[in-house]
C-alpha cells in the first residue's frame, strides 16, 4: 500500500499518560519506530511537543478516547497537523495488544492515509459548544426536577395537573408555595388561581384537597429552590452564549424563518458545526455526521434496513425536537412531509425524516445565502396524477359500499 506521509506520530492517549510512537522510513529502506511515554500533565505535554518537533513530525494522529484526547490535542494543534481519529476506524487486529503497539498501529494507518480526521472546531466554537452543552444538561435537570415535584404532589394526593395543563404555571407555583407555608384548605388554595384558571376554581378546590404533610413541604421547598437555581444558571449561560454568537447574526436571519427552529436550536447548530458548511462537501455528508440518515447493509446482493448512523448526539437531539415542532406548523411543507411518512411508517421515523430534511436545508441556506421559501403544504398532493388520485378515492368509497359516478366540473 502506498505511503502518503513520511514522518508520522501516533499517540495512544489515556487519562494519566500518553504513549507516542514516531514512524519514519529508514535510510536503507524499511520502517523505523521510536517510542516514548509521557505523563498527560500540561508540563509533560510540552515535553511531548518538543519530542515531536525534534523529529520533524509532519502528522500527529490521536485516537478519540472520551475527553482525555482534548488536552493533548489542544497542546499540539498550534504546532503540528493533528488528526483526531474515530476509534472505530482504527481498530487493530486482535492479539498482542499493548499501548506501544496501539500507538504504532495508529501511526501506520495514518501514514498510509487509511483514516480520515474527525471534525474539531476552532477554539471560539469549542468554547461556545461547552456552554450550549452544559446549558442543555441544566435544562434536562430542570425537567427532571419538575417531574419529581409532580411525583411528590401525587404522593400527597394533590391532583393539580388533573386540572391545570402544567404543574408550574404562575397559579400552580403560588398554590404549591401556599401548601409549603402550611395552607391545607382546598378552597383557599383554589382562590389563588389567576387568569384562565379562574373558571376552574371548583375543580381546583377538589383537586387541591389531599394529605399534604410536613415531609411533602420539605421536599417541595427543596425542589422549588433547586428549580430557581437552575433557572438562574440557564439564564446566565444563555447570556454568555448570546455574547459569543453575536457575530453570527446572518445565520439567525437565515434560519429563524424555517419552521421548527428557534434561537436555542440555532445556538446548537452554530456550536456543533461552527456554521461553516465548507467542512461538509455535500448535505448528505452533514446529515451523516449529525446521525439523521439511515445506515446501509448489503451482503450477497441483498440489502436490509438498518437504523440511523451514529452521529453528533447534541445536534441530532436538537434537530429531532425542531422536526417535531415543524410537523405541528400549519401550512408548512415539513408538516405535510411528517404526516405523509407517519401514516406509513410511524411518528418516530417521520420525525427523523423531517430532521434529515431540516439539516439538508441548513446546509443549502448557509452555503448559498439563499432566503428560505416554504414549498407549501400542498407540495406532495400537487404533484400527484389527478386521474390516479381520483381512481384511488373512488376505490376507497366503493369499499365502504358506495356507488360513485364521476362527472367533471364545468370550467369556471
Amino acid at each position: 500500500m502506498q505511503q502518503i506521509y513520511d514522518r508520522v506520530a501516533g499517540l495512544d492517549v489515556h487519562r494519566d499518560n500518553v504513549v507516542a510512537c514516531f514512524r519514519r522510513l529508514g535510510p536503507r529502506g524499511g520502517v523505523v519506530f521510536e517510542k516514548e511515554r509521557f505523563a498527560s500533565t500540561t508540563t509533560r505535554l510540552r515535553e511531548l511537543a518538543a519530542w515531536l518537533a525534534e523529529r520533524q513530525v509532519e502528522l500527529v494522529a490521536i485516537e478519540a478516547t472520551g475527553v482525555y484526547w482534548k488536552p493533548v490535542y489542544y497542546a499540539l494543534e498550534s504546532s503540528f497537523t493533528v488528526w483526531l481519529c474515530n476509534a472505530r476506524n482504527v481498530k487493530k487486529v486482535p492479539g498482542r495488544k499493548t499501548d506501544m503497539t496501539d500507538a504504532e498501529w495508529l501511526a501506520d494507518v495514518a501514514a498510509h492515509g487509511m483514516i480520515r480526521p474527525s471534525f474539531v472546531p476552532p477554539p471560539p466554537i469549542r468554547e461556545l459548544r461547552e456552554l450550549t452543552r452544559y446549558r442543555e444538561t441544566q435544562s434536562d435537570a430542570r425537567a427532571a426536577e419538575i417531574q419529581r415535584l409532580e411525583k411528590v404532589l401525587q404522593d400527597a394526593g394533590i391532583k393539580l395537573t388533573s386540572v391545570a395543563s402544567r404543574v408550574l404555571t404562575q397559579s400552580g407555583r403560588a398554590m404549591i408555595e401556599a401548601l409549603i407555608a402550611g395552607e391545607r384548605d382546598g378552597a383557599k388554595l383554589a382562590e389563588l388561581a389567576l387568569g384562565k384558571m379562574r373558571p376552574k376554581v371548583p375543580a381546583l378546590t377538589e383537586a387541591l384537597t389531599g394529605h399534604f404533610g410536613s415531609h411533602h413541604a420539605v421536599a417541595c421547598g427543596r425542589i422549588l429552590g433547586h428549580l430557581d437555581f437552575l433557572n438562574e444558571s440557564i439564564a446566565a449561560l444563555t447570556e454568555q452564549v448570546d455574547q459569543r454568537t453575536a457575530a453570527f447574526a446572518p445565520v439567525y436571519t437565515s434560519l429563524l424563518p424555517v419552521p421548527g427552529f428557534d434561537r436555542l436550536s440555532i445556538d446548537v447548530i452554530i456550536a456543533e458545526t461552527g456554521a461553516d458548511m465548507s467542512r461538509f462537501p455535500t448535505p448528505g455528508d452533514l446529515a451523516s455526521w449529525v446521525g439523521v440518515c439511515p445506515g446501509s447493509h448489503e451482503s450477497a446482493g441483498k440489502r436490509r434496513r438498518v437504523g440511523t448512523t451514529k452521529g453528533n448526539p447534541w445536534l441530532r437531539r436538537a434537530l429531532i425536537e425542531s422536526a417535531r415542532a415543524a410537523a405541528r406548523t400549519k401550512g408548512s411543507y415539513f408538516g405535510a412531509q411528517y404526516r405523509q411518512i407517519a401514516r406509513r411508517r410511524g411518528p418516530n421515523k417521520a420525525a427523523m425524516a423531517v430532521a434529515h430534511s431540516l439539516i439538508e436545508l441548513v446546509w443549502h441556506l448557509l452555503s448559498t445565502g439563499e432566503i428560505y421559501k416554504d414549498l407549501g403544504e400542498d407540495y406532495f398532493t400537487s404533484r400527484q396524477d389527478p386521474e390516479r388520485r381520483a381512481h384511488r378515492l373512488v376505490a376507497q368509497l366503493e369499499e365502504l359500499g358506495f356507488t360513485v359516478t364521476l362527472e367533471e366540473a364545468a370550467a369556471a
